[in-house]
């Protein structure tokens, strides 16, 4: 700015005289210029002097003589003025005199005035201030009474809050707690105790949530020692609606219908699904009230808790917790006790726990939006399917009382309806009941197998005396027995077969009244009933009455007459068979010309049990012969015979002729048996005739024996010859010609070869067709031959006449010697 002005003031010096007009002209404009910046005071001065000195030399002269000719004019313009003004000052200065004594006047007056407005305005001033004082009181107040109007709502919500916690209204708790955060602490959240509550709130929610879980906790405590009665009620329902719809089904045509209710859930179960019911408490028709499950759960807890985590947006975690001490519980549930075999009370208390357990969980799934869904109640039930058929398997295995596993049966239908009416599916328990109608079966025969063996104990084995015509009628009414001739008969009479029989066919229709309880129930057709009646028949026939046939006829005391009561007893059963299929029929109106029909087998069991009866009469009457032989005391050493067969064989002989004779009660009907009774005897003879002669044969080929006497041979061929001519007398009628006595030709054509002392026709026919002792072997020959020469070495050396023996039998003994060689070589050459 300086560089400026020095500028300006060199550009505004005036040039030496010799500068023209013009010139003269801009100086005078650059110095009045350059005066103005000096008279203002507010330009600095430094540049504006600085431009005098350093311009040209003559500048500062010629300034100065310009600056005395401005103050010259300056000085004029002020005389002018003075002039101008000094009559009006002089007038003022006149005029300010007179005044000052009226000022001096008026400043007394304001003063007294001042003074006596002081003094009036002091009460002014205090009533002022008072009132100053009232009006920020009363602003305050107002202030206060407003800020009061915003407080009490959040005080009262509290105080509320505090109630409801106390009451345990924890869910309505949240809701306050909700508004107080978002509505009433913000309005005056700049209050202290705001600030405390706000703090505090957080914390109550972790009490509601503590609180709430405990409630649940025992919630599922409580549901846990309830699930047994509401299990219970269910069931029950379910049986009664099953029994309800029976009725409705034998009244249909009559027209009387109620509507079947039974409910745990406040819905109405039908056999198509559920129905809900929230009115199923007024139903005219019901004689009781219907219990739900709220009746016997309070379902509040859950609900409750469902709906603090709800509101606290922590629901996932409450409904993980749930189902996880949900599932835990079921496992305990489906935990059984050991004995729960035992008794039908342990399966019952299982039942109702699981149904309890699920009514509860459908119950929930109704109740609640997404606590538990289908498809986690599904997961539980098929769970829980699976280890119930595991238990029921394992627990029904050790069940040994039909009545028992009946009962089981009838529980596991109650049960599965029961569910199935809640929609869980029940198809895989309806499968295991098959598998416990075969252990039901199983245990059928173990308790019919006691009483086939209580019958044939107490059975006498004897025809069924009949006095009078009741009796009669009795004993046919139980058994379809019809025979012409025994009819005919005049009373009293007997009749066949023992009383075992009709008690026998009376289990067999009780065993299939037994297997039909089983059937019902099951949802099966006519067809499935008849073969299950069939096969549970047939087990009965072909395992149990078999078994029990066959060991009673191993019993040692059962004797050959009591066998020949057991033949006519299997045969009448035989022919009892048909009535068997005819009842069976009856019951289940299915024909038996129908494809798939199952036949009875009993023909086959009776037939086996008869032949098993006859083997044991050949049996029987074998071990009787090994009786009186053992009885047998032959002295080998006699020298001649008593001239009369030994007692036992005629003691053997007479028991013969004795049971030959009980064979004649066998029945001799016209059908496919016919003739069975002589074949039997015919056969059970032959067999003891060769058993006889096998045994003789054998007493005198006994390696023990080693010698025999002439008179011994003798004897033996008097009892050989009794046998004869018992088999010869026809002790059983039917055998042609000689039949029976070649059951002793053996010993026969042996004891005769010894007796006539044949050896050369013996060892020159031997190998003839027509040789007269073709029935006897060379060892056999042999054997007895060596005997009998032992026999009479010892003789003669007992009479000491052995040298004269040898004097006058050399040549017999050449002959010995000669036949032992010979047999000899006829033995070896039959070995090699």
């Amino acid at each position: 700015m300086t560089e400026m002005a020095s500028d300006r003031v060199h550009a505004v010096l005036p040039d030496p005289p010799s500068q023209s007009e013009e010139e003269n002209k801009e100086e005078e404009k650059a110095f009045r210029n350059i005066f103005a910046e000096l008279e203002s005071v507010d330009l600095p001065l430094g540049a504006t002097l600085r431009s005098i000195y350093d311009d040209q030399p003559n500048a500062h002269k010629r300034f100065m003589e310009k600056l005395d000719a401005r103050i010259r004019n300056h000085d004029r313009e002020i005389e002018k003025m003075c002039n101008f003004h000094h009559q009006g000052f002089v007038d003022a200065i006149t005029e300010l005199l007179k005044v000052r004594a009226d000022a001096e006047k008026l400043m007394g007056q304001v003063t007294d005035t001042n003074r006596r407005l002081q003094e009036a305005g002091r009460e002014v001033t205090a009533q002022t201030e008072e009132v100053i004082r009232c009006r920020i009181q009363q602003r305050n107040m107002a202030t206060t009474v407003e800020k009061l109007h915003l407080c009490i709502p959040v005080l009262e919500k509290y105080s509320k809050l505090k109630e409801q916690l106390e009451s345990k209204r924890y869910y309505a708790a949240l809701k306050t707690m909700e508004q107080l955060e978002k509505v009433f602490i913000p309005r005056v959240s700049q209050y202290r105790f705001c600030q405390i509550m706000a703090e505090n709130l957080p914390r109550l929610r972790e009490e509601i949530k503590e609180i709430s879980m405990s409630d649940l906790k025992d919630f599922l405590e409580s549901i846990r020692k309830h699930s047994d009665k509401v299990g219970e009620t269910a069931m029950r329902q379910a049986q009664q609606h099953r029994t309800f719809n029976s009725a409705v089904a034998k009244q249909a045509s009559i027209g009387h219908y109620s509507k079947p209710v039974y409910s745990l859930n406040g819905r109405t179960h039908t056999h198509n699904g559920l129905m809900m019911n929230d009115e199923a408490g007024e139903e005219e028709e019901a004689d009781e009230e219907v219990l739900t499950a709220q009746d016997l759960v309070d379902f509040s807890p859950v609900y409750r808790c469902l709906h603090i985590y709800t509101v606290l947006g922590d629901r996932e975690t409450f409904e993980n917790y749930y189902r996880k001490q949900r599932k835990k519980q079921a496992r305990l549930v489906l935990q059984p006790q050991a004995n729960m075999h035992e008794t039908v009370e342990g399966y019952r208390r299982y039942f109702n726990q699981i149904v309890g357990f699920f009514v509860v969980e459908d119950h929930i799934l109704h109740a609640t939006q997404g606590l538990v869904t289908r498809v986690f109640t599904d997961e539980l039930w098929n769970m829980a399917l699976s280890k119930i058929i595991a238990v029921l398997r394992t627990h029904s295995s050790y069940c040994d009382d039909p009545d028992l596993v009946l009962e089981l049966k009838n529980l596991i239908v109650i049960f599965a309806d029961t569910l199935q009416g809640y929609g869980f599916p029940v198809n895989r328990l309806f499968d295991l009941l098959f598998e416990v109608r075969d252990q039901y079966n199983e245990t059928l025969l173990k308790k019919w197998a006691l009483v086939f063996r209580e019958i044939f104990e107490l059975d006498n084995y004897s025809p069924i005396p009949v006095e009078t015509e009741e009796e009669y009628k009795l004993v046919v009414s139980r058994f379809p027995f019809h025979d012409a001739e025994i009819e005919k008969q005049e009373f009293p009479k007997k009749l066949p077969m023992s009383q075992s029989v009709p008690q026998i066919y009376t289990q067999v229709k009780e065993l299939i009244y037994a297997s039909l309880k089983f059937s019902e129930s099951l949802h099966r057709s006519s067809t499935e009933i008849d073969d299950m009646l069939r096969k549970s028949t047939n087990l009965l026939l072909t395992r149990t009455l078999s078994s029990c046939l066959q060991n009673l006829i191993k019993k040692p005391h059962i004797g050959l007459t009591e066998l020949v009561q057991i033949i006519i007893n299997t045969t009448h059963l035989e022919q009892a068979c048909k009535y068997l299929e005819e009842f069976i029929t009856n019951i289940t109106n299915v024909s038996p010309e129908t494809v798939h029909t199952t036949r009875l087998y009993g023909l086959s069991t009776f037939k086996d049990a008869r032949h098993a009866a006859e083997g044991e009469i050949y049996t029987k009457l074998n071990q009787k012969i090994d009786e009186f032989i053992q009885l047998a005391d032959y002295e080998w050493g006699m020298s001649e015979s008593d001239g009369r067969a030994s007692g036992y064989l005629m003691d053997l002989i007479n028991f013969l002729r004795s049971t030959f004779q009980v064979f004649t009660h066998l029945p001799n009907n016209n059908n496919d048996h016919a003739s069975m009774s002589g074949k039997v005897a015919q056969t059970a003879c032959m067999s003891a005739c060769k058993h006889l002669s096998t045994s003789l044969m054998q007493m005198l080929l006994d390696t023990d024996l080693k010698q025999i006497s002439m008179g011994a041979i003798q004897q033996f061929n008097l009892d050989v010859i009794q046998c004869e001519l018992f088999a010869s007398s026809e002790p059983v009628p039917g055998f042609q010609g000689d039949t029976l006595q070649l059951a002793f030709i053996d010993l026969r054509q042996l004891l005769d070869l010894f007796m006539v002392w044949d050896w050369s026709t013996y060892l020159a026919d031997y190998g003839q067709p027509t040789s007269k002792y073709l029935r006897v072997n060379p060892a056999t020959a042999l054997a007895l031959l060596e005997k009998v020469y032992r026999g009479m070495k010892d003789t003669s050396k007992k009479n000491h006449i052995f040298s004269q023996f040898r004097k006058n039998d050399r040549d017999k003994q050449k002959l010995i010697e000669t036949v032992v060689k010979q047999l000899r070589s006829l033995v070896n050459g039959m070995s090699s």
